[in-house]
């Protein structure tokens, strides 16, 4: 079995004076309880999971001081992306010190209309650039806007990008639709640039079977022939997920035949390491 590193899972801490939720948190989250650093390390031993990105979730803003003490207390098992706030003027200031903190690099969101305005009135201009100049690996999720991010990445070489999710949204009261082909079309695109690469995760919310979620084989093929397996990445956002965990695993790991040797390696979790620059304990 190969070292299963999972691309993106959320945590945050529980309802708290100084941390309080917002209303509705518990019903998007899919759970009512906080889900600590050391809550998930249970959660990842019963799936099989060896690693995972953490990043932050939306509902606190760009609060990092969570995902920053995890890969403090655990730097082999967590890696962590914060969210930063490029519309604020300030954030400027945070970039040249951001790895400093124990970040690998930045989680952006685009699938909002407010927020994919920043990338067409300027915005967002300052960031890319400051990104590449400082090494700081970044993570869209674009939504619709793949052909600005396309051009982001042409304009700026030296910046690596991961696509999320395939470029796929659903909020939990929509109904699966399926992978968007028309957005997988726009995604194999970017195959072509060198600094992109995408995570192959959170795919059974748009699945419309049972697990093995056969529906989703071939536009995962799709997506892996284009990236390749040093450049596609496996993730689960298993908070967000209506199957188990270990589903979530093994519908990669048994159940995509096609899927086999060096390949399902690099796709588990060896491609995101040497991405990402997390090498492996020993390695």
């Amino acid at each position: 079995m190969p070292l299963i590193a999972d691309a993106q899972v959320h945590i945050w801490g529980a309802d708290s004076p100084e941390r309080p939720w917002v209303p509705g948190q518990a019903a998007r989250a899919h759970r009512p309880l906080a889900l600590t650093a050391d809550a998930l390390l249970d959660e990842m031993a019963a799936a099989g999971v060896d690693r995972a990105v953490l990043v932050p979730p939306s509902w606190e803003g760009d609060r990092n001081d969570l995902i920053c003490d995890a890969v403090r207390r655990f730097p082999n098992r967590f890696a962590a992306m914060g969210r930063i706030a490029i519309e604020d003027p300030a954030s400027r200031d945070l970039l040249p010190h951001w790895r400093d903190q124990g970040m690998h690099g930045v989680r952006l969101t685009f699938h909002l209309p407010y927020q994919r305005q920043w990338l067409l009135d300027g915005t967002a201009d300052w960031f890319w650039p400051a990104a590449e100049r400082h090494g700081i690996q970044v993570m869209v999720l674009p939504c619709g806007a793949l052909p600005l991010i396309a051009s982001i990445a042409e304009r700026h070489p030296g910046l690596r990008l991961i696509i999320d999710h395939c470029s796929l949204h659903r909020t939990k009261d929509e109904a699966p639709a399926g992978m968007d082909p028309e957005e997988i079309g726009r995604l194999v695109q970017l195959a072509r640039l060198p600094n992109v690469a995408v995570k192959v995760s959170a795919l059974p919310l748009f699945s419309r079977e049972a697990y093995p979620f056969r529906d989703l084989h071939d536009s995962i093929r799709q997506v892996f022939d284009a990236f390749g397996p040093k450049r596609s990445f496996w993730g689960s956002d298993m908070t967000r997920l209506d199957c188990t965990y270990r589903q979530a695993v093994t519908m990669f790991t048994h159940e995509i035949p096609w899927l086999q040797g060096d390949d399902l390696d690099w796709v588990m979790g060896r491609a995101l390491g040497d991405w990402l620059g997390w090498p492996i304990a020993g390695s």
